[in-house]
């Protein structure tokens, strides 16, 4: 697999070697970084981040020209870029939206519902195709974050049987499906699958034979999520801890054992006798805070988070909470700029208050353990209690 950084560094020795000045003033940077365009995909990358030091609207301009047809590392390195524009004070506009083609036949018919994500990771995706001569198949997608797609199962339905199935699944699970873009809901079942292991395959079926009978458009690959072209204004801010309060984002969990080593660190710092004033005690735990953040909200796991957030920001604008969801949508958008997370406040609460619920929880449970080591006055209290019930018998 190639390195990213490893192509950075190849690619700016190429724009140097091809006459690229770090020196020169910023027209004449940004001119020549023009020029130098789709020479490599290394030196792409190199580009986008030489275009990030440059402190002018028209390396902004380029970067948006070159995210427009941009996928995988080089959009990444494209979005840290236009965010480190931004955090100088440059405005950068997002790329316009593409206007939306005439559904085609395939699409006719296609309806989609999506439920929130569980506090396992899971989420129901329906899509429902009306057939021509009556009555719907309906496409039931059961997705994990960890796994992949664990199930899918095509049913046909009348559309008094769908309304009444999703009002059941709905009760049971005490959540509302919402109505959603049918693009969106197969773009999140396909990459789903493409996320299953051989051997969880085996469980799910032939996938795309059940897809066919709801869509014949072609395989999504990628998708610009729907929730920033809806909150471009409030994806560009700071997002703010009161996200953490909304029951979607609580059902987000760390694994208590990926948090373990990071509460002993935090249980160190509070119990250290060379500790000499709260502010160094506080400034150890925060340390073990940011490393947790640098270490667990990274690679794969926060791609999982920001299409957690992503989801999440649509179901909370489909819910009535719209304030909520431009926030999602910002903490989204700094996990996709490939902002420092440790220095955004949304993420150093989202990691504070887990390792808090798992530090009150370790405190719980040894205070309900049974003291194995006694006091000589624990122990004569004991003894003369166990003669006393021995007396009563």
């Amino acid at each position: 697999m190639a390195n990213p950084k490893n192509d950075l560094d190849t690619g700016g020795t190429q724009l140097r070697e091809s006459g690229f000045d770090p020196a020169a003033p910023a027209p004449a940077r940004i001119i020549k970084l023009r020029e130098l365009r789709g020479k490599t995909d290394a030196s792409d990358l190199a580009i986008a981040k030489a275009l990030g030091e440059i402190s002018d609207p028209g390396a902004g301009e380029l970067l948006v020209e070159m995210e427009s047809n941009a996928s995988g590392a080089l959009r990444r390195e494209i979005r840290r870029a236009i965010y480190k524009l931004r955090q100088h004070g440059i405005e950068v506009r997002e790329p316009e939206a593409q206007p939306k083609s005439a559904p085609s036949p395939t699409e006719a018919g296609l309806t989609a519902l999506m439920s929130p994500i569980d506090a396992e990771g899971a989420q129901i995706v329906w899509m429902v195709k009306a057939r021509p001569r009556g009555g719907l198949v309906r496409m039931w997608g059961l997705i994990t974050e960890n796994y992949g797609l664990a199930g899918v199962q095509n049913h046909s339905v009348t559309r008094r049987e769908l309304k009444t199935q999703q009002e059941e699944l709905e009760h049971q699970a005490g959540v509302k499906l919402i109505d959603i873009d049918p693009r969106l809901a197969d773009f999140i079942l396909c990459d789903a699958y493409r996320r299953t292991s051989d051997e969880h395959r085996l469980n799910v079926g032939n996938f795309y034979a059940l897809r066919t009978e709801v869509t014949g458009a072609p395989l999504p690959t990628q998708l610009t999520h729907p929730i920033y072209a809806e909150f471009a204004k409030e994806a560009a801010e700071e997002p703010s801890i009161d996200l953490l309060k909304e029951p979607e984002v609580q059902a987000f969990r760390i694994p208590p054992k990926e948090l373990k080593p990071y509460l002993e660190e935090v249980n160190r710092a509070q119990e250290s006798v060379l500790v000499v004033s709260r502010s160094s005690q506080e400034d150890r735990i925060m340390g073990a805070v940011e490393k947790a953040i640098g270490e667990l909200l990274s690679g794969a796991r926060a791609e999982r988070l920001q299409r957690r957030l992503e989801h999440t920001g649509l179901y909370l604008a489909k819910t009535g909470r719209r304030q909520q969801a431009g926030w999602a949508a910002a903490a989204a958008a700094r996990i996709r700029d490939g902002a420092d997370l440790k220095k955004v406040a949304f993420f150093r609460s989202l990691v504070q208050t887990q390792l808090g619920a798992l530090l009150t929880q370790e405190a719980e449970r040894k205070r309900e353990e049974p003291r194995l080591i006694m006091t000589p006055a624990e122990a004569l209290r004991a003894q003369e209690e166990a003669r006393a019930r021995g007396s009563r018998r």
